[in-house]
């Protein structure tokens, strides 16, 4: 049996960054390793896993149009270890291929934001949370006043989103703060 490992927490919390630690040493171990993230996230580069800091990874990364297509290239790839960045992006199917690489006995690494702009839990990752053999929930440092950061305040011109905005804005420093409970400004 596989194992499944969540990774979670707010923007800037280092999610992307412990995704590649954790896959940097399956590959130091020598295990054959597949990375994969959406598509839709180009901010740092098409072909890599970036986190915001500048750290990135690049071995197998292989930009996914949807979930199937990545159980389709573990079919043609056999590998260990299976790193899925940005979750959140993916629709709710994540689960069921996650699922079967798990039956497959494939360490799956999972990385994604858990809670929306708005503090609502985001996309597949609640589920994947409950299902995890082991979940880490990583917290940001609050863009105001220094304290342990577990929200996302989306700007726009330097206002709080509101709630009729998409759900899905891929951005980072320029669009998302990071808050902490007392200092989120949930949009209305």
């Amino acid at each position: 049996m596989g194992h499944l490992e969540v990774i979670c927490g707010s923007m800037f919390s280092g999610k992307s960054e412990e995704l590649i630690r954790r896959v940097r040493r399956a590959v130091i171990a020598r295990r054959k390793v597949g990375v994969f993230k959406p598509s839709t996230d180009d901010r740092y580069s098409r072909e890599a896993v970036a986190s915001h800091n500048g750290m990135t990874i690049e071995a197998a990364v292989v930009p996914a149009e949807d979930p199937w297509s990545i159980w389709s290239w573990v079919n043609e790839n056999p590998v260990e270890v299976v790193g899925i960045d940005e979750a959140q992006f993916f629709d709710a199917t994540l689960a069921q291929v996650v699922d079967r690489l798990v039956q497959h006995r494939i360490r799956v690494i999972v990385a994604g934001l858990d809670m929306d702009f708005a503090g609502r839990p985001f996309g597949v990752m609640p589920h994947l949370m409950a299902v995890a053999d082991e979940v880490t929930k990583l917290k940001a440092i609050c863009a105001r006043c220094g304290e342990p950061a577990t929200f996302n305040q989306r700007l726009i011109d330097g206002k709080p989103a509101k709630l009729s905005d998409p759900v899905v804005l891929v951005g980072g420093g320029d669009r998302y703060e990071a808050r902490c409970r007392r200092c989120f400004e949930a949009p209305l």
